[in-house]
């Protein structure tokens, strides 16, 4: 009886520590953090997770990977690390700390932080033929540490500003802003990736009149909320450009109308040759406000939009164009009057002189 009983005993004793056992390898789930992980580009990341309830972990394959279990960023097993089985980008850049391994937790260090690194990563642990995971999100970022502001020449349209920014990750939100704070709708948006996925982004904003003296391009990175701007103050000469351009013009062609009026007097007035005259200055005026209107349609008329990058290009044609529709005006009147008299045999020897043909082909030239 005595054998028997120490025998039961002896079996409740192993029936027991094998259901200790059985629990302690099924009975756990791992934990890390919940919301994501921000990692400075070229820094150092540290991810953690943890078995619960803690308990000891050393047996257990612990393997960290991002979307594909076969390849691990770091695998540790039978107690080691597996360095061989690291995929390529991660080789000699991870390392496992388990100061606290027997109490189930351990932290994976990466190093160097790149773009790539961006996204989850899974902690999972396995005991035996029981396994648990935990997903860790993590964030790349990258802030600009030199933003530059671009002002291009004024020209009739107004003064255009460009705003730059390099080494941004993840894109970031850009915008301009006066002097109130409050937010200028950019005239264009733009940006692109170099070759390390780092992200350029450029706004434009053309500024028509005088009314904001004060810009500011503002930057946030929406992740670490970190804020950075510039500021530049607009002078008002800036903007005098499109009243001094009008003012060339008009100078232009007030000169050119008093050379032509000069011109007409002496082949009309003193040869008394007024109905000629009343004829010829129809003629020309239809002519005159038939280039304006052509004028005033290509500097009314949007031809390129300003978001294009032919948008200056574009306005230094129209610049270039108005002084030659300027010299056309006059071009236009003395062609039309040569032809006229002609047409009318006032040089051809019928009803004028040697001396009218001589005044008339020297104001030509």
């Amino acid at each position: 009886v005595g054998a028997m009983g120490v025998l039961l005993v002896t079996h409740c004793v192993v029936l027991y520590l094998l259901q200790m056992v059985a629990l302690s390898s099924e009975q756990f789930r791992v934990i890390g953090s919940e919301g994501p992980v921000l990692a400075p580009l070229g820094g150092t990341l540290e991810l953690s997770c943890q078995l619960s309830p803690p308990q000891h972990a050393q047996h257990m394959e612990i393997r960290w990977f991002r979307n594909r279990y076969t390849q691990p960023v770091h695998l540790y097993r039978d107690g080691k690390d597996m360095h061989g089985q690291t995929i390529s980008k991660y080789v000699e850049r991870t390392e496992l700390l388990k100061d606290a391994i027997e109490e189930g937790k351990v932290t994976l260090r990466i190093f160097k932080v790149t773009v790539d690194d961006d996204g989850p990563y899974h902690c999972f642990f396995k005991d035996g033929e029981f396994y648990e995971e935990h997903i860790t999100e993590v964030k790349v970022t990258a802030t600009s540490s030199d933003i530059q502001i671009l002002m291009h020449p004024p020209n009739i349209k107004g003064v255009m500003l460009e705003c730059h920014a390099g080494g941004l990750f993840p894109l970031p939100h850009m915008e301009w802003r006066d002097s109130k704070g409050e937010v200028i709708p950019a005239t264009s948006k733009s940006h692109s990736q170099d070759i390390n996925k780092l992200f350029n982004m450029t706004i434009a904003l053309l500024i028509e009149t005088s009314s904001h003296r004060n810009v500011t391009c503002y930057l946030q990175n929406h992740l670490t909320h970190q804020e950075e701007s510039i500021c530049v103050i607009l002078s008002g000469e800036l903007f005098s450009w499109k009243i001094v351009w009008i003012t060339i013009l008009s100078i232009i062609l007030s000169v050119l109308i008093v050379f032509l009026i000069i011109s007409y007097v002496p082949q009309h007035v003193i040869h008394g040759k007024f109905s000629h005259w009343l004829k010829d200055s129809m003629v020309s005026m239809i002519s005159v406000f038939a280039i304006i209107g052509v004028m005033l349609i290509l500097h009314l008329k949007q031809r390129v939009p300003v978001s294009d990058s032919h948008f200056e290009l574009d306005t230094l044609w129209l610049e270039d164009i108005s002084v030659i529709l300027c010299v056309l005006i006059v071009f236009n009147i003395k062609l039309i009057s040569l032809t006229y008299f002609r047409l009318e045999g006032e040089y051809d020897g019928i009803g004028g002189n040697s001396d009218d043909l001589m005044w008339s082909s020297f104001m030509w030239l």
